[in-house]
């Protein structure tokens, strides 16, 4: 793929921000390459980027299926192009898209600090997903005015993740999140998030108490499922699959418990239970356990990722586009599911500053 010039490929220097806000410059090795071959993934994703590029709407915003514009596709569709190596304010291809994207999801911001446009699948999804999305625009983007509006928005998203988290909860429910942020409950999935968004949000120089991570942490390990390794969709229900079980381990790797007993097991769960196209969450799936098995380290994340890839090439639209045939991930729409094939793709890329080790 061509890559803008703010930005290089693998095993050159990449732009971080540590967690005091200060940019740094890290060497990054050439990955372990897996049986295709990069020019592959780099045409795929390029073409999906072609793709998105052409469905987004006059206002900056992308579509959610039948749920119509909604920050947090929009959101998804920013990180895929960020994903690839292209930002906000660096001469590229993709830059207006960018910029339009991101000025949507801005403009969309409630007074109580909400990033919503559509609350069909409750807010906290959306706003979850775009204030990741803002943390990345922060740590990535060369403009500095862009970066003190993203940082404005960014506390101000923080500040009601953390509100909704101290909503009083039972025992089994405190310390998460779920649909709406005066929720008394909370699920794994809406709780992901949430959990990510504040980490990446913390490595983009905000304030997050630490007391947020401990005890969102907590709640992911209550959702482990003892039997199988696998984590559920609330701690004693709902059963273990790949989406929940990949959302867990990354939770409980990026905010520091590398390698803990229940992420490991996690990831032996997945070794025995492969991505399958047109299963229900199919590309919720391949964004999750991607992101949470490189984590883990080459002897999870390749043989995974070995399956997961040729999936997607051969699955791959004409348009460059990637739509499931069935499950809830067709709910999502067109540019969700190629939104999220780009950042499954995209990973060993290590662009965005949440997919570093």
């Amino acid at each position: 793929m061509t890559r803008p010039t703010a930005v290089v490929r693998l095993g050159l220097i990449l732009l971080l921000i540590a967690p005091s806000g200060t940019a740094i410059a890290q060497d990054l090795p050439d990955p372990p390459r897996a049986s295709f071959s990069n020019a592959e993934t780099d045409l795929a994703a390029r073409r999906a980027l072609d793709s998105l590029a052409a469905a987004q709407q006059a206002d900056g915003s992308w579509e959610s299926g039948g749920f119509g514009k909604a920050t947090s596709v929009t959101s998804l569709a920013v990180m895929a192009f960020l994903a690839c190596g292209h930002v906000p304010g660096d001469d590229g291809p993709y830059r207006e898209a960018i910029e339009r994207g991101i000025a949507y999801v801005l403009d969309h911001q409630r007074p109580d600090g909400m990033l919503v446009s559509n609350t069909s699948h409750g807010p906290l999804y959306c706003h979850g997903i775009s204030t990741l999305m803002l943390a990345e625009v922060v740590g990535m983007t060369p403009d500095p005015d862009l970066a003190d509006r993203a940082r404005d928005a960014l506390a101000k998203a923080v500040e009601l993740i953390v509100r909704a988290q101290r909503v009083p909860k039972s025992p089994d429910h405190a310390g998460g999140w779920r649909y709406q942020p005066g929720s008394y409950d909370s699920d794994l999935s809406v709780s992901g998030w949430q959990v990510v968004a504040l980490r990446a949000a913390r490595d983009a120089g905000c304030t997050v108490p630490s007391e947020a991570i401990d005890d969102a942490l907590d709640y992911v390990r209550r959702c482990v499922e003892p039997r199988s390794g696998g984590f559920s969709y609330q701690a004693g229900r709902g059963g273990p699959n790949n989406p929940r079980t990949g959302t867990g381990i990354l939770s409980l790797e990026l905010c520091g418990e590398h390698a803990s007993p229940e992420a490991l097991a996690g990831g032996d769960y997945l070794m025995t239970h492969p991505p399958s196209w047109g299963s229900d969450y199919f590309f919720y799936e391949a964004y999750y356990c991607s992101q949470a098995l490189f984590q883990l380290g080459d002897d999870y994340f390749l043989p995974y990722y070995r399956q997961l890839v040729p999936i997607l090439l051969d699955r791959q639209d004409p348009d460059g586009s990637w739509f499931s045939p069935s499950g809830n991930d067709r709910t999502g729409g067109r540019n969700y599911c190629t939104a999220m094939g780009v950042l499954a793709l995209a990973v060993e890329y290590r662009y965005l500053p949440i997919y570093q080790r």
